[in-house]
C-alpha cells in the first residue's frame, strides 16, 4: 500500500496530480485508490494538499496516517508536512522552490527542477506533469503507461501532447536519479 501526500500552493496542480495518479492506478493498473484534498480559502496561492492511498485491495480508510511519499512543491508545504513523513519515506521536492533542512538521513530525498523543465517545454503550468513523471519513475507505484492513459479528460485536450512530453521529461529525469542513487545502469 502507498500513502502519498501531494503538497504545494494553489495553482500548482496539486489536486490534479492526485486525480491523475488515482485514475491511472484504478482504471489502468488494476489497483484501488482513494483521494482526499484540502486547500486554503485563497485557492490560488494558498496552501494546498491532496492525499492518495493506492492499494492492491479495497481501501478502508481514505486518509494518510503516515505518508510514505511526500511531494512538496513549496517551502511552506515542505515545512508543514515533512515532519509527518514516515522514516525511510520518499521525499520529492521542487528543486528551485524548496530548501530542505533537518535530518536528511531520515528520508530518501529526490529533487527536480520541475518548473524550469516545464518552462523549457513551453509553459510552467506543465510542472505538475513533470513531477508526476518523476514520481512514477522514483516510486514505481504506478506504471508510466497508466499515467499516459489517464490524461485524456483530466488535462485540456489541446495540451494533451504537451502534457505527455512533460510526463516523459520528468520520468526520464527520475530514471536517471534512481540510477545515480543505486549506481545501476539502465
Amino acid at each position: 500500500m502507498w500513502e502519498i501526500k501531494f503538497s504545494g500552493f494553489g495553482g500548482q496542480g496539486i489536486v490534479r496530480c492526485a486525480l491523475i495518479t488515482g485514475a491511472a492506478v484504478a482504471l489502468h493498473d488494476d489497483k484501488f485508490a482513494t483521494m482526499t484534498q484540502s486547500f486554503g480559502p485563497e485557492a490560488r496561492g494558498g496552501a494546498c494538499q491532496s492525499q492518495l492511498i493506492i492499494s492492491d485491495s479495497r481501501v478502508l480508510y481514505p486518509y494518510c496516517t503516515t505518508p510514505g511519499v511526500l511531494i512538496a512543491l513549496s517551502q511552506e508545504a515542505y515545512d508543514t508536512y515533512e515532519p509527518g513523513l514516515a522514516v525511510g519515506g520518499i521525499l520529492i521536492i521542487e528543486a528551485d522552490l524548496v530548501k530542505p533542512k533537518g535530518d536528511s538521513e531520515r528520508v530518501e530525498l529526490y529533487s527536480i527542477p520541475a518548473t524550469r523543465f516545464a518552462e523549457e517545454l513551453g509553459n510552467r503550468l506543465f510542472a505538475n506533469l513533470v513531477v508526476l513523471g518523476f514520481f512514477t519513475a522514483i516510486t514505481g507505484a504506478v506504471s508510466p503507461e497508466a499515467m499516459k492513459k489517464a490524461l485524456p479528460g483530466l488535462v485540456p485536450d489541446r495540451f494533451l501532447s504537451a502534457n505527455i512530453k512533460a510526463l516523459d521529461k520528468g520520468y526520464q529525469h527520475g530514471v536517471e536519479a534512481v540510477s545515480r542513487k543505486t549506481g545501476a545502469v539502465h
